[in-house]
């Protein structure tokens, strides 16, 4: 049992780092200010709907309408979604990685995977889940279930993205420690990471008994070998949460926020916090009496668990999750042979290219070339898990002639997924050496929630070469110099393009003079970009 949980909190920031064996498995972060809204629960407006996508726009109080899907939208007294083995097909087209849940990683889209109709939980994602395997009602053209102005009583499935609004569903998924609450879902399933079929009955036994007529229930991968009184007491306390939220219902107006879903430190004990874990350490004393009062409520036996760091240096420094954060926020990851992996993420996918840098190989260019491929799997895995990259990914191994090579790559990439929580889609490598995946998405990724644009290049990655510049302003000084009116020309430029003006290509800026037949002046200021200037002329 070497896995713990470290939260650190610095001002309005909360930190969570997940890990296993010394690795950092999983990395979280958290502002107040920008605080994420998967799994809140609120009272929307519909302020457009769109017959040709089978979808809706609603106001729920955010920056940007949300959007919802035809699939998504609960309807008041249409028959219940019931149990079932295939789910429905979406509206409109699901996000890469399968459809959305409202929450992400940590409780899966609850899907059917044996005859004993099991359903997903998973065990690490920091947010709720609205996702279920229940089959739901056929979905009606959009424009007869919803109208402009109606109220929806709705839940976040996913995060607002770039310029994306949050993702809606009505299918409202409230979890516990134990338990999910699917008020809108006649749906039961056991976690299928509970294996022995004794221990799966008894809890679908449990299930069947209390979930109330209409509802659904999805028993969570903790709950084996708990006894049922825990698990009535967690289903009791959801209940009570879905009537508050029911109440809030009726009296607020819309846009209204119901229920927010618990904070990042919060719910990092509620998702990852279980009998697993060695121990959890936190440096903060608030922050550490708010998760004592919260395990001492719902997993008391783990409270002994729970230390505060008393160390000098702040706990993810002392732990060594400072350097991976540094490593997760680079383009380029080094492996230990001096081979490294580039990662590029675009609008459309992330693209992963494998290299072999320093590494000169083994007895030939085949085996040197399975070798860097096969360590770079677990790295691309844990950068995977690390950085939290969803949607399409493209990951570029280099070119192996044997398919047995490609192979062996290809089962050591599906061997090192098993391990991520996240679901994923991986396709065969094809001869070219390239990899087509997909990993479940719900929100933006470490890197862009940690970092914004260079306001230097603009989010380019580059510039304009100083020289290239220098003969931009050639060109500009030919088009406003030649004029027969004017005595002399100035061009203002930053200091390092005025220096390659003077040196390189003062040859070319001496026969620019002669060719005018009139000065030149070139002045260096500091504060222009580097692409930057300006030309300016006298006139007699």
């Amino acid at each position: 049992m070497s896995s713990e949980l470290l939260v650190s909190r610095t001002g309005a920031e909360t930190r969570v780092a997940h890990q296993d064996g010394g690795q950092v498995v999983g990395l979280y972060v958290e502002r107040d200010a920008d605080r994420g809204v998967v799994g809140n629960v609120y009272k929307g407006r519909v302020v457009r709907v769109l017959p040709g996508m089978q979808a809706a726009f609603v106001d729920v109080g955010l920056d940007r309408a949300a959007f919802l899907y035809v699939n998504d939208v609960f309807v008041e007294g249409g028959p219940p979604a019931t149990s079932g083995r295939d789910a429905l097909p979406e509206a409109a087209p699901p996000p890469p990685g399968g459809p959305a849940a409202a929450g992400g990683e940590d409780i899966e889209d609850a899907e059917d995977e044996d005859e004993d109709d099991t359903v997903a939980d998973g065990e690490g994602v920091l947010t709720s889940s609205a996702g279920t395997g229940a089959t739901r009602p056929p979905a009606r053209p959009i424009l007869e279930i919803l109208s402009e102005g109606q109220e929806v009583l709705v839940q976040v499935a996913k995060d607002p993205m770039g310029t994306k609004g949050a993702r809606l569903t009505g299918y409202v998924a409230l979890p516990g420690r134990y338990v999910v609450l699917m008020p809108r879902v006649e749906h039961v399933g056991v976690s299928r990471k509970i294996e022995d079929p004794a221990e799966r009955g008894r809890l679908r036994s449990f299930a069947e008994a209390a979930r109330p007529p209409g509802m659904g229930i999805i028993v969570r991968t903790v709950c084996e070998g708990m006894d049922t009184a825990a698990l009535q007491a967690d289903m009791d306390y959801l209940l009570r949460l879905w009537s508050a939220i029911q109440e809030r219902w009726q009296k607020e107006r819309a846009p209204a926020l119901l229920h927010r879903d618990l904070d990042l430190a919060l719910r990092a004990v509620r998702d990852l916090f279980t009998e697993n874990v060695r121990r959890l350490v936190v440096d903060d004393e608030r922050t550490h009496a708010s998760i004592l009062r919260f395990t001492q409520d719902f997993m008391p036996a783990l409270a002994a668990r729970i230390e505060v760091h008393d160390g000098r240096s702040p706990v993810f420094e002392a732990r060594g999750v400072e350097v991976e954060l540094a490593r997760a926020l680079n383009r380029r990851v080094w492996l230990k042979s001096g081979g490294y992996i580039v990662i590029d993420r675009t609008e459309a996918l992330t693209a992963i290219d494998v290299n072999s840098g320093k590494y000169v190989g083994g007895r030939n260019l085949e085996e040197t070339t399975v070798r860097v491929n096969l360590e770079a799997v677990p790295e691309i895995v844990h950068q995977l898990r690390l950085r939290d990259i969803g949607g399409i990914i493209i990951i570029d191994f280099i070119d192996m002639d044997r398919p047995e090579s490609r192979d062996k790559v290809y089962g050591a990439l599906l061997d090192a997924l098993k391990a991520d929580r996240a679901r994923t889609n991986v396709l065969r490598i094809s001869e070219f050496g390239l990899v087509e995946m997909t990993r479940k998405r719900v929100r933006e990724d470490l890197v862009k929630y940690l970092t914004e644009a260079c306001r230097y290049c603009e989010g380019r990655g580059f510039t304009r070469s100083r020289t290239t510049v220098c003969y931009d302003i050639f060109r500009e000084v030919v088009r406003k110099g030649a004029r027969e009116e004017v005595r002399e020309v100035e061009v203002l430029c930053h200091p390092d393009v005025a220096d390659l003006l003077y040196d390189q290509e003062r040859r070319s800026l001496e026969e620019l003079r002669t060719r005018l037949r009139r000065p030149v002046h070139v002045r260096a200021l500091a504060y222009y970009h580097v692409e930057q200037f300006e030309v300016r002329v006298s006139v007699t």
